[in-house]
């Protein structure tokens, strides 16, 4: 089966070489690399354009994560559709080829591999890639939980089932229940490990589980979340983040970030639940484009797994690139 690697990104230099040099040293090179940019205005077209990609655009006012995704496939035409973010990069080189196996299976519409931090992630948002990507894998998964910073798709189930191009985030999610609702099944790699570099500021944070809130409200109309609610599942999570930072002997140097991130986490996860309305152009602008860019981080991570490392620090050859 022919695979196609679709990358959203937007104002991602800091970030895009590294991951596309991840790509062309996989043991099986993707058939297909297709950059979808939003309107990058630094030097994201550039680095990638000495890669073997083809850039698809799309204008800022008609962004949406979904409609990126869509783009994206479009312009394949291979029969698994590989998403990775523009701030994420493989760990090892055989990364490609787990992603991709599970769908031996017919009825396997998606898989996703494991996340993990760089080695400055703060300690709450490690542990929250512990918690949703677990170190082993489920073969056949019947619940929708997925993300598309490290996922794959059936290009024929797709063209049944369109992302919606509607919501705020959590399209992934949204794709994956209704997959399953079709008769289909998800499938967790935890063998396929990518670092994902989140550089976000408090109000960054904010607003990623502020929209993400909203999606989810829109996807289990059902679901409330409270201010008191909210104020008890940070502080409920700041207690136990002490308490394993405390563990791993790391409190003093995340006693600030701890805290710093669950309230961030939680009152936009609120202030999406309590969101009336419709989204307006203004405030989805302020979701998909932060005013400015985060510092970039650098350095590598542990990971599970015997493949063969892939190496970021040789530089790449002529052949490497054709």
């Amino acid at each position: 089966m022919t695979a196609a690697v679709v990358i959203r990104c937007y104002n991602e230099e800091a970030h895009i070489g590294r991951l596309l040099t991840g790509l062309v040293r996989q043991r099986r090179r993707p058939d297909e690399i297709i950059v979808v940019d939003s309107g990058s205005t630094d030097a994201t077209i550039s680095i990638a354009s000495a890669f073997p990609v083809e850039v698809v655009h799309i204008a800022q006012e008609d962004f949406s994560f979904g409609r990126a995704c869509n783009l994206g496939v479009e312009a394949s035409s291979s029969d698994i559709a590989v998403f990775i973010s523009a701030h994420c990069y493989p760990v090892y080189d055989s990364w490609l080829d787990l992603m991709c196996a599970p769908f031996e299976a017919d009825d396997v519409a998606l898989t996703y591999g494991r996340q993990c931090g760089p080695p400055d992630v703060r300690f709450s948002e490690e542990r929250l890639f512990a918690r949703w990507f677990p170190t082993e894998s489920v073969r056949r998964q019947r619940h929708p939980f997925c993300n598309n910073a490290n996922a794959a798709i059936r290009r024929t189930v797709w063209d049944e089932i369109r992302y919606d191009e509607h919501l705020t985030g959590l399209e992934d999610l949204d794709w994956a229940k209704r997959a399953i609702d079709s008769g289909h099944v998800l499938s967790y790699v935890a063998e396929a490990p990518v670092v994902h570099v989140h550089e976000e500021r408090f109000a960054q944070v904010v607003n990623r589980y502020r929209r993400e809130a909203i999606a989810h409200k829109q996807i289990y109309d059902e679901q409330r979340m409270s201010s008191l609610d909210a104020a008890r599942l940070a502080v409920a999570n700041i207690v136990s983040d002490y308490v394993a930072a405390n563990k791993a002997g790391g409190l003093r140097r995340h006693a600030l970030d701890i805290p710093t991130f669950r309230v961030a986490q939680f009152y936009g996860t609120y202030q999406g639940f309590a969101q009336q309305g419709p989204v307006t152009a203004l405030l989805k602008r302020r979701f998909f484009y932060p005013d400015a860019s985060a510092p970039s981080a650098t350095g590598q991570t542990e990971a599970l797994g015997e493949a063969r490392r892939v190496d970021y620090d040789t530089p790449l050859d002529s052949a490497e690139l054709g």
